[in-house]
């Protein structure tokens, strides 16, 4: 087969209604291929997305996937990383329809963190699990994302599909523990704003919390230790004795 006959095809199992068959080639085989390609990609997407899959329309759905297969260029070969690039088009060649839901794309980045986390090759910290106090430098780990939304990600689904947003944003954390769970966690916007400043480098709570310019007392400083002392045991940060 001739490089441009190879286009010609590619072209066309990427986009069968858009593409002309090559005259070369016998439309059968073709569809063939037309059929593995679409419904494999379809599988692994509806698999990363399921919730995304049921709130939207069947004909809604099929147009997505089409326009992604058509119109992406994947940067990856393997088939768990589909989701990703799924998520890429959302980002960047997603047209919006009259009846998309506003909170598409949120929802379907909620979705896609558990498989990211789950397939990650990082790694926890080192340091301990030991409790901490307000000078114990805490390592966050690379497995623990803090996520800001404007909609309530982890409520949406087809009994729920809210027009408005809410008043307040939702503050999520999820991470993935030493025996390899992905858990979540609904943070408070205080909770949330401390687990980002801890996440950006190594640092005591007494330091994140100068850099959250808030004012401390020592109940104030008991109910932040609580806090990340329950973060130490659930994996989410590790803590090193400055003294050590």
């Amino acid at each position: 087969m001739s490089h441009e006959l190879q286009q010609r095809f590619t072209a066309r199992v990427r986009a069968p209604q858009q593409q002309p068959l090559p005259d070369a080639l016998p439309p059968q085989r073709v569809a063939v291929y037309e059929r593995l390609i679409r419904n494999n990609i379809e599988g692994f997407v509806r698999g990363t997305f399921p919730v995304l899959h049921r709130v939207l329309p069947a004909a809604r759905w099929a147009q997505l996937i089409d326009a992604f297969v058509a119109g992406h260029a994947c940067q990856s070969p393997y088939f768990r990383e589909i989701g990703e690039q799924f998520i890429d088009w959302l980002q960047s060649g997603y047209q919006a329809g009259a009846g998309d839901p506003p909170w598409l794309l949120e929802l379907a980045h909620y979705e896609w963190v558990e498989l990211a986390l789950d397939i990650s090759s990082e790694q926890l910290p080192t340091g301990g699990q030991g409790a901490a106090n307000a000078d114990t430098v805490l390592s966050w780990s690379p497995l623990a994302w803090p996520l800001l939304y404007q909609w309530p990600v982890q409520q949406l689904g087809p009994d729920y599909q809210p027009v408005e947003p809410p008043a307040q944003p939702t503050c999520l954390l999820v991470w993935r523990d030493a025996e390899d769970r992905v858990r979540f966690m609904q943070l408070t916007p205080f909770a949330w704003q401390l687990a980002d400043v801890l996440s950006r480098e190594p640092l005591s709570l007494r330091a994140a919390l100068a850099r959250l310019n808030v004012t401390v007392n020592d109940q104030f400083m008991a109910g932040a230790l609580a806090l990340v002392n329950d973060w130490i045991a659930a994996d989410v940060v590790r803590a090193t004795d400055p003294t050590s």
